[in-house]
């Protein structure tokens, strides 16, 4: 169908949907204009083609639309956005336009916000640490260069502050390509857009950084196309510019709560607590635009945050992220209410990759073996505080005592650290061996011998 017919045979709208009858050669994923009675354009897609009835979606929102002033274009082709370098150091709304004060970017480069189809075979394995100076991620919880590794958090709970920290402070040691930063907000408040975009330019990481901002007052709709026009732009970065990209998206939650109300708007049977059931195959088509291509330098790594209804770690979102995705970093409100920064739980949380970025040559040589006996030790910590609450403290033996005391001691000085701190690995690594080295030798059966005659400090050292 010629992009120049306009079709004003529509028969209803319902939310953010709008019915069209009467078309030929429209294609699903097709972008549509939307003209109103003073010839104002929104921008649409068509979500749905039944012989000659299109279901299309607004961008923008229905707001102020009526059926009989409105004139729709098929215009033959997906959306496209302009991607450039120049792009870097500047903020956007949720559908890629300026709105930072400054002009659109001129560029012939457009490229398809759905992404391209990567050949699983193409794919190489992640491998390299990035280091975010956050010791309970560093250490315990590594991310890899190219790896998917969501933010489980609750409602009031600091996830804001961490993103902002880890896009502040996070490098790829011995790297020789540009690392850049581009976090994608859908739903926020203007207050917390203001507090990304101040923390990263006061830092000067906005210079190399890009943000799209669905703020919370946009149509709902728009929540939708945020997180892929931002990895649009990571995804010309990384593999046409080799550049290392780090994507912050958040709230990931909000961009499920749209797709929800999409569903619901277009009468579809819904799935657990009414999400649509393709629900899990949504989420994958975003999380898995991330990764390394062999034979390229650039690659993409995701943080993707979601708040947990209730601090719910079984709701649909964070379940399905959790398949879909290599590990998750888990907010724990106890620490939270303890004051703790970041309150980042000791168990929950899990790197898949770890195990495959860490060791000589990339971390340290000790880097498992500390990891793996701080895990086990806070394990047991919890066992015996769980103890404690039972029979009393005082019933205790000295040896639960003295983990008592580890417990205490890891969570204010190893997981707890300043907003500003920026910690290397090596420093990570040493204060875990200050906190094994309140424990006896004999109990650190996860630590070859030969670290431990290096590392471990005598009690008179220990803090």
């Amino acid at each position: 169908m010629p992009a120049e017919i306009e079709y004003t045979t529509l028969s209803g709208i319902s939310g953010p949907l709008i019915f069209v009858e009467g078309v030929k050669g429209v294609g699903y994923g097709e972008i549509v204009e939307i003209r109103d009675r003073s010839s104002e354009v929104r921008i649409g897609q068509t979500l749905e083609v039944d012989e000659d009835r299109a279901v299309v979606q607004v961008f923008e929102g229905t707001s102020g639309l009526s059926i009989k002033d409105m004139r729709i274009t098929f215009v033959g082709k997906p959306l496209e956005i302009p991607v450039d370098r120049d792009m870097l150091g500047r903020v956007f709304d949720g559908l890629g336009r300026p709105i930072d004060g400054a002009p659109q970017v001129i560029t012939d480069k457009m490229m398809n916000v759905n992404g391209l189809p990567v050949n699983p075979w193409r794919r190489e394995y992640p491998r390299d640490f990035i280091q975010t100076g956050i010791s309970a991620i560093d250490g315990m919880n590594t991310l890899i260069r190219g790896q998917k590794l969501p933010i489980f958090s609750g409602s009031g709970m600091p996830h804001n502050p961490i993103a902002a920290q880890i896009a502040r402070q996070a490098r790829i040691l011995n790297a020789e390509e540009e690392f850049t930063v581009i976090l994608a907000a859908m739903g926020v408040k203007f207050d917390v857009a203001q507090f990304f975009i101040d923390s990263l330019k006061e830092s000067g990481v906005l210079t190399h950084s890009a943000i799209f901002m669905s703020l919370a007052d946009a149509p709902s709709i728009e929540r939708l196309i945020t997180p892929k026009v931002a990895l649009t732009l990571a995804e010309h970065l990384a593999f046409d510019e080799e550049m290392h990209v780090l994507v912050i998206l958040t709230d990931m939650t909000n961009y499920c709560e749209s797709l929800r109300e999409l569903s619901s708007s277009r009468g579809e049977v819904p799935s657990r607590k009414g999400y649509p059931g393709y629900l899990y195959s949504d989420l994958a088509s975003i999380y898995e635009r991330a990764g390394r291509l062999k034979n390229l330098k650039g690659s993409i790594t995701q943080i993707p945050i979601l708040t947990m209804p209730s601090d719910d770690i079984s709701h649909p979102v964070p379940d399905l992220t959790g398949y879909i995705t290599e590990g998750q970093i888990v907010l724990e409100r106890e620490l939270f209410n303890n004051s703790i920064y970041p309150p980042i739980a000791g168990l929950p949380s899990l790197s898949r990759l770890m195990k495959d970025g860490i060791g000589e040559g990339r971390t340290r040589k000790d880097h498992a073996e500390v990891a793996a006996q701080l895990f086990a030790t806070y394990a047991k910590v919890k066992r015996i505080r769980a103890l404690a609450s039972i029979v009393g403290e005082e019933e205790l033996s000295e040896l639960d005592k003295i983990y008592l005391k580890f417990g205490t001691t890891f969570e204010t000085q190893f997981l707890s650290q300043g907003y500003e701190e920026n910690r290397s690995i090596e420093q990570t690594l040493d204060i875990g061996w200050r906190m094994l080295s309140l424990l006896p030798r004999n109990e650190l059966y996860r630590i070859r011998e030969e670290d431990i005659q290096r590392y471990y400090m005598p009690q008179d050292k220990v803090v």
